[in-house]
């Protein structure tokens, strides 16, 4: 398509979206909190280790990004058609700066990586075996986050923002035509704000619990901030008034269930949960339940504002792509 043919005038911006998102909040908190405990389940199911999984990928968008550059897109289907993927240049260096992880945790995990025959190393060269494909295809999380940008673009229509009309299947199969430009964006989203989350819980595994823990606190109230149909939706700071409000609830989660949830072992759980407690993240109630706390989940709140950032970006460049199409 020619840029004359394109009317810029009816595609989003990044702030359009975001505003929406923050505005909308209570119509979307439960889907984005599943949307990413999904997603993280998935992380650390693939090696029993979400830092390897964290390694692949980043990986793979590297490759992505070539891709991008050169013009070549491949779809969903083409993509995982080969027995290998080739990753232009590898550095152990790279990946740590990229992960913000250790040189040595880095290395080590590598190394773990190609005794599972995972990746194969040649000097600078690395290959992802096809074998791996199995771990990292998001054939289900495509659903997932399609199901999720309908979500949004229904509220941008509400608001005229949007003009053209969508349904998650339209929007899932535009993912898969244009797989390796759209999960690029999908994983410059998730890559840096994952990460965060793993600077500001100290790592990944933590950040895991407390999310189910979160997930299920929500879930506790959902029906206190879906309300009255009538009433307009909540935004993101009067949502989290509502959930923080009763985070004193009864209703908490075990660690035998979040293991059950999570397949983290259980006495792992244990251990982290110790460390959630201690930073007052998270309280231990009567029932020996885990439930969250009002006085640190407010520190996350600005946090996670600037992290919806990446989230408005990767949404916006999908709707534009179907708004253009």
């Amino acid at each position: 398509m020619s840029l004359q043919e394109i009317d810029f005038s009816k595609t989003l911006n990044d702030d359009q979206v975001y505003n929406s998102i923050m505005t909308n909040y209570s119509h979307l908190s439960k889907d984005w909190i599943f949307h990413q405990w999904n997603w993280i389940n998935n992380v650390y199911w693939s090696f029993n280790d979400h830092y390897k999984y964290m390694i692949v990928i980043s990986l793979i968008e590297k490759t992505l990004q070539f891709y991008d550059q050169m013009q070549i897109h491949y779809s969903f289907d083409e993509y995982y058609s080969r027995s290998y993927l080739q990753i232009e240049k590898f550095s152990i260096t790279e990946l740590c700066e990229k992960l913000d992880l250790p040189k040595e945790t880095v290395r080590r995990k590598v190394l773990e990586l190609e005794k599972e025959g995972v990746i194969t190393r040649d000097k600078k060269k690395i290959i992802i075996d096809g074998k791996a494909f199995k771990f990292v295809k998001p054939a289900n999380q495509i659903k997932f986050s399609a199901k999720y940008i309908y979500l949004v673009s229904e509220l941008l229509n509400k608001e005229n923002v949007l003009l053209k009309k969508l349904d998650p299947k339209i929007i899932e199969n535009m993912i898969k035509k244009k797989f390796t430009l759209c999960w690029r964006w999908f994983y410059r989203m998730q890559i840096p704000l994952i990460i965060g989350y793993h600077k500001f819980m100290q790592d990944l595994t933590t950040f895991h619990i407390w999310g189910t823990i979160c997930m299920n606190q929500v879930l506790n109230v959902s029906k206190e901030l879906k309300g009255n149909q009538d009433r307009p939706p909540l935004d993101y700071f009067t949502t989290n008034d509502v959930l923080i409000k009763n985070l004193g609830t009864d209703i908490g989660i075990s660690a035998m269930s979040i293991s059950d949830m999570t397949q983290i072992p259980r006495a792992t759980i244990i251990r982290k949960c110790k460390f959630l407690v201690k930073q007052d993240l998270i309280q231990l109630n009567e029932k020996k339940q885990y439930t969250l706390t009002s006085m640190n989940f407010r520190k996350i709140l600005p946090y996670q504002t600037e992290i919806f950032k990446y989230k408005a970006k990767f949404i916006r460049k999908v709707l534009n792509l179907l708004v253009i199409s």
